[in-house]
């Protein structure tokens, strides 16, 4: 029971974590770049946001984006984030999908408990790959940008990758390693017997 209770724990951690680098994938405040102070930017239109798709200049009232669409022109370390985030993302699908079907309430048919182990553990591998595609990109994109421009400040989805990166990596690794074995693996359900003769039925269980 425990093992089963671990399991959907790391379930929930690792599709919470997915959504969250699916957020930080798809917005583009990763950092906030000003030259001067961040009051002098406001007055002089120069308050920037960085992110994996678009540049953004803050002025007030507005918000202003340039999308980067001219990959030859690229900074190395943008297009990679971008295809180490656009893995993650992807990654998420199957990975999801396994650990879907593994889940002590989804049946499917007769099988044995060593073959939802097996895509429990390959699910739990893809949530553990997830979130190091998410962890390399949320770390890498800051660093090179800072030698670009001055950061003031980390963005809203920059946090956000890295506590949907922190979020799978947890789960993943509850997955792997705290689900139980092969041969207990799916087994953990309380059943009553039927056609006894006592007059009180036995209660039987797997746990």
């Amino acid at each position: 029971m425990v093992a089963t209770c671990l399991h959907l724990g790391g379930f929930i951690c690792g599709f919470i974590g997915w959504i969250g680098v699916i957020v930080a994938t798809s917005t583009n405040d990763w950092v906030v770049t000003c030259g001067y102070t961040i009051t002098t930017c406001r007055k002089m239109d120069e308050l920037g946001s960085k992110g994996l798709w678009a540049d953004c200049v803050m002025a007030t009232g507005l918000y202003h984006c340039k999308p980067l669409v001219d990959i030859l022109i690229l900074p190395g370390y943008v297009q990679a984030c971008r295809a180490l985030m656009i893995a993650a993302s992807v990654l998420g699908l199957p990975a999801i999908f396994l650990l879907i079907t593994v889940l002590p309430c989804i049946r499917m048919g007769h099988e044995p408990g060593a073959a939802k182990y097996r895509r429990s553990q390959l699910g739990g591998i893809l949530i553990i790959l997830l979130a190091m595609c998410g962890v390399v990109a949320t770390i890498w994109f800051p660093v090179c940008a800072h030698r670009e421009t001055t950061i003031m400040s980390f963005g809203y989805s920059l946090y956000t990758g890295w506590i949907g990166s922190a979020l799978c990596l947890f789960g993943g690794c509850v997955i792997v390693c705290c689900s139980g074995d092969a041969q207990t693996f799916g087994e953990n359900r309380f059943y009553y017997a039927s056609g006894s003769s006592s007059p009180t039925h036995a209660k039987s269980a797997h746990v």
